[in-house]
């Protein structure tokens, strides 16, 4: 047997390892008793201490010395492995283990304390989190701590990269959002109640309308609703506010072009580096491309008004043009995962700055709460009521998150990008739309994204589909073009 097929074969269990170790992360937040969170824990703890000691194997190091790649996949999968490698030996087993362990009792903690209001209970598990997260980003960085943890999430990408990006687009944000703020046209606002059952039947149609294949998914609740698998079992969940249908139906539609990125990857990289998708940034880009370019888009809001009238009656809505604006209202609202597309980058770019300091010691945990009241009003104009509108409403850093916030606001750039030549090379996706169906924009995606998984870096995947290297333009002129219509302007 050759060093490569050696090497190969040890990553295959490995990846195996860690997609039980993924699945246990699911059963966390959407199926385990509440009193099983200091059992999970240790679980969880012991399976990272595995998963840990295979991947600083020193095998590895000799097998990657004398592997010799025929193929580009190959050769990709090597050099993953390779980064995973010299990252993981810079970290100490202990470290791994007990990042694991109190992630998961975090994230138990958060949730009780979201839901009962109450900061103090979850600031001290915060604290501990905080230090082990500095400790890393001490082992692996080579300069910048943060960078180190950004790419976890983002190879590559650079915390001063980012940056400018943030900066160049929040000027064009801003004046378009105080624009859209100043017009005399209101779109309405729902008013009824929604009932769950019917939210969840409706929501279900929505995802199979983008793709979602039923026999390798399943939708269930959580307090905050996300993605969970790879090759042929990717789960996603949603959560139900009765007053406002549209947060279940799109936080379905966001997850669904998560899922169905993973089930589209070339079924011959399942259980290696490259059966993934390439970074959360990419990954972003489609949950966003399904949730708002093509979910928000007059030609499927209009196929959505028939079902929603079908589903609750009449709901306040005269027509289809209206319920296409209320949809887009934008409005600062607290929450980021129901922020309008104007003001969800600004949510972004806010969190990013944040985190940015309490890696660097420049922000402690103990004025986390103070800081991101004050950062909110200036930003967004209003006062924060509560905690569960402010810095308890996200599970990112509870389970540690931190590095992954930026990738978001990257995902909308990306996802930009493809929009711009998805139009250009299928313009019959609209029409399609209309009908009920995300067939057409799917296909394009899952050949010119989905399919390759890891095998390119996030910059190369979204140069290769696009055709020109990203930018933040096509966004911006998206959004402008989008709102300026809908508003009237």
């Amino acid at each position: 047997m050759t060093a490569l097929q050696k090497l190969l074969d040890f990553q295959r269990e490995t990846e195996a390892l860690a997609s039980i170790a993924e699945r246990l992360g699911w059963d966390q937040e959407a199926m385990m008793p509440r009193g099983a969170a200091e059992q999970r824990a240790e679980e969880t703890g012991a399976i990272e201490g595995i998963l840990h000691a295979r991947r600083t194997d020193p095998r590895i190091e000799d097998w990657l010395a004398r592997a010799e790649a025929t193929t580009p996949a190959e050769a990709r999968i090597l050099d993953l492995v390779g980064r995973s490698y010299n990252r993981n030996t810079r970290v100490p087993a202990r470290l791994a283990s007990e990042l694991a362990r109190l992630t998961s009792l975090s994230q138990s903690i958060w949730a009780e304390a979201r839901s009962e209001e109450n900061p103090a209970a979850f600031l001290p598990v915060l604290r501990e989190v905080v230090a082990l997260k500095r400790e890393e980003a001490g082992c692996i960085s080579n300069g910048d701590a943060y960078d180190a943890l950004l790419d976890d999430y983002e190879p590559g990408a650079t915390a001063r990269g980012l940056a400018a990006i943030f900066d160049r687009m929040r000027p064009r944000l801003v004046a378009l959002k105080d624009r859209v703020l100043g017009a005399e046209y209101r779109p309405p606002v729902l008013e009824h109640v929604f009932p769950e059952t019917a939210q969840l039947r409706l929501s279900r149609k929505c995802a199979t309308a983008f793709g979602y294949d039923w026999n390798f998914g399943r939708m269930d609740t959580a307090v905050h609703p996300f993605s969970s698998g790879s090759g042929r079992d990717v789960r996603i969940t949603t959560r139900v506010v009765e007053s406002d249908p549209f947060n279940c139906i799109y936080s379905t539609i966001h997850e669904t072009g998560h899922a169905c990125y993973e089930l589209g990857i070339d079924p011959d990289y399942l259980f290696t580096p490259i059966g993934h998708g390439v970074s959360m940034g990419v990954h972003e880009s489609q949950s966003r491309i399904f949730e708002n370019q093509l979910g928000r888009s007059s030609a499927f809001t209009g196929w959505l008004y028939t079902r929603m009238t079908d589903a609750f009656g009449d709901f306040g809505i005269a027509s289809a043009a209206d319920f296409h604006a209320c949809i887009n209202r934008v409005h600062p609202g607290f929450i980021r995962t129901e922020a309008d597309e104007l003001h969800y980058n600004l949510h972004i770019m806010m969190r990013f700055d944040l985190e940015r300091a309490l890696m660097s010691g420049k922000l402690e945990v103990d004025d986390l709460e103070e800081a991101w009241n004050g950062r909110f009003q200036a930003d967004f104009g209003v006062k924060v009521e509560r905690p569960s509108q402010g810095f308890l409403q996200d599970v990112h850093w509870p389970v540690g998150l931190f590095g992954y916030f930026p990738t978001y606001a990257l995902g909308n750039v990306y996802a930009g990008c493809l929009y711009k030549a998805l139009r250009e090379q299928v313009p019959e996706y609209e029409d399609a739309l209309a009908e009920g169906t995300a067939a057409p924009a799917v296909e394009w995606l899952r050949e010119n994204v989905h399919r390759h998984g890891g095998l390119h870096t996030p910059v190369e995947t979204i140069t290769l589909a696009c055709g020109f290297a990203p930018t933040e333009a096509p966004l911006l002129d998206y959004l402008e073009d989008k709102f300026t219509a809908i508003y009237r302007l």
